[in-house]
């Protein structure tokens, strides 16, 4: 390649994401590519290979951009500096094989064949004609799912085996909704009646493969990794936590932090108690007498409603105040999650056009009674100013950095990190000024916290510290860790199952929350003694949510420059 037409560092980023679509068609829906609806990725050994091999040409592409003229400015030296990070990340995790043991509750191939469907386009028949080629394309990748694991079992790459046992559960809730028939009938019930008999048939297809790979995993793969450890380890975490979080972290000082925020919020919720249940011990007593008493919404098309009205409450507050927001950034929707997800909301990045909104993702787990104190800074989070403020304006501003850093190169911790600050934003700024809402808000914190303390302790063993009131002294387990998890929410029992469920099968990922929301808190500090007095937190949130993503190695590097 001629020193003329080599690319630039952005040039290389936005041809892997072309090459990538290609191969991940689930990727190419999720940015509205069209030509993506009618196929699904290869999950075989093979496909995860050609991934990898991806990733390895385009980082001996990216050496060569940096070296050409104008690959050092700051806008091409951003991206650079991500996509190196996430390549290697990615390819750590791939050549340690860790696909071919990928089981849990969420985040497996399984799962992303599922909810793919949730975002694939429905307003015409020809999107429904694709969606009937999609359907007919999830036996094939549910074999080369079955293939990979089967392959790990050969080699005795283990899952652990309590994220197995809710997998098939999960499985057993998809090949049978309740109605006598699969979800992926359920789906395809609405489509047109001109392509009734080939959705039908479709569907059934996909169901049936639904209850091969159920009874597999049940009979099978259940059995043959019976015994095998349900935690990770120091080597394989530090693995992980790379991959979720960009950086190198230290662990032990991370699990010391998640202490230390344990002790100040729990100080801070036990005040903030007794404004609403005088005497009442501990916090989670105050929050147990709000389920029961406090404010809520019954209904889950009225909770559906509620939280819609909430989002646009907050853009019409936030906007020209302390947000620039262009119009499309706007539009975001409230939703109902389909039966059989994970119990903690989620939510979905717009198109890269915008034909599809970004969309906040309520589980019901089969309630009809909400309370509100449980919602408010959780909606904070997930939709306004939370999540969709952030990856929406990276779709927005996607042309003047790189369609990479704009949507598949996002760092988990940058995000999450983002959204949690969002929430210690919203109370700053005196949204949370009603006790019922603003002990949730420090209820949802605490959660966090604990995420940091039970994740990396649980999986690397530690010892409980002398000064915790739960069981000094002793060494983390993932029965401990349920148990205090439990004893410091106000979650029902089936979140709490569900969230352990989750940091066994995703390791690392959960405390990218409050250690993305100190890298976000200390950026914006470092900001503020540079300006001093001329500091404009306005513009400083917008110029940090238009430099898209960034591994927390970088993150408070560039948000300390803006």
């Amino acid at each position: 390649m001629s020193e003329t037409k080599s690319p630039l560092p952005r040039e290389v980023a936005d041809a892997y994401v072309d090459e990538l679509i290609a191969l991940d068609p689930v990727t190419g829906t999720f940015l509205g590519v069209q030509e993506s609806s009618g196929r699904l990725p290869d999950f075989s050994p093979a496909g995860q290979e050609a991934l990898a091999e991806l990733a390895r040409a385009t980082l001996a592409l990216l050496d060569e951009a940096e070296r050409r003229p104008g690959g050092d400015s700051d806008v091409e030296r951003r991206c650079a500096r991500l996509l190196r990070e996430r390549l290697t990340a990615e390819l750590a995790v791939h050549e340690a094989e860790e696909g071919l043991r990928s089981v849990g509750n969420m985040g497996t191939a399984a799962h992303s064949v599922r909810e793919v469907f949730t975002i694939t386009p429905t307003q015409t028949q020809e999107d429904w004609a694709r969606i009937a080629e999609r359907l007919r394309a999830v036996p094939a990748a549910f074999a080369g799912y079955r293939e990979s694991l089967a392959l790990g079992l050969e080699r005795k790459l283990y899952a652990s085996p309590r994220p197995t046992a809710t997998f098939v559960e999960q499985l057993g809730e998809w090949a049978d909704t309740g109605e006598g028939r699969g979800w992926f009938e359920d789906f395809a019930s609405t489509g047109p009646d001109a392509l009734r008999a080939e959705l039908d048939e479709a569907a059934r297809g996909a169901t049936a493969a639904v209850v091969e790979l159920r009874d597999w995993m049940r009979d099978v793969y259940a059995p043959a990794i019976e015994g095998a450890p349900d935690t990770v380890g120091r080597e394989r975490y530090a693995r992980w936590s790379r991959y979720y979080n960009g950086t190198d972290l230290d662990l032990d000082e991370a699990y010391a932090y998640g202490w230390a925020e344990y002790h100040r919020l729990l100080a801070e919720m036990k005040r903030e108690a007794e404004k609403i249940l005088p005497g009442a011990g501990t916090p989670w007593v105050a929050l147990a007498h709000l389920d029961e008493h406090g404010k809520h919404i019954e209904g889950v098309d009225e909770v559906r409603e509620w939280l819609q009205g909430l989002m646009d409450q907050a853009i019409e507050a936030l906007d020209g105040t302390h947000f620039e927001l262009a119009e499309r950034v706007r539009k975001v929707e409230s939703r109902i999650a389909p039966p059989g997800s994970a119990a903690a909301p989620y939510y979905t990045s717009p198109s890269e056009d915008f034909s599809r909104p970004g969309r906040t993702w309520l589980p019901t787990m089969g309630l009809t009674r909400f309370p509100v104190y449980d919602l408010v800074s959780t909606w904070y989070h997930e939709g306004v100013p939370g999540h969709h403020l952030q990856l929406a304006q990276w779709a927005h501003v996607a042309e003047d950095l790189s369609r990479y850093q704009a949507s598949v190169g996002m760092v988990s911790a940058n995000a999450e990190g983002w959204a949690l600050y969002a929430e210690r934003l919203m109370d700053e700024l005196g949204f949370l000024t009603d006790a019922e809402q603003r002990l949730g808000y420090l209820d949802a914190q605490m959660m966090r916290a604990a995420r940091v303390i039970v994740d990396i302790g649980m999986h690397l063993e530690l010892e409980i510290p002398a000064d915790s009131p739960f069981r000094p002294g002793e060494r983390w387990t993932p029965e401990l860790a349920q148990e205090f998890f439990g004893a410091h929410s106000s979650r029902p029992a089936d979140f709490v199952e569900s969230e352990l469920t989750r940091y066994l099968t995703i390791p690392g990922q959960a405390i990218g929350y409050k250690l993305g929301e100190r890298a976000w808190l200390l950026g914006r500090e470092n900001a503020r003694k540079r300006h001093g007095d001329a500091f404009d937190p306005k513009a400083w949130h917008m110029a940090a949510l238009s430099q898209g993503s960034l591994g927390l190695d970088d993150l408070v590097d560039e948000l300390s420059r803006l």
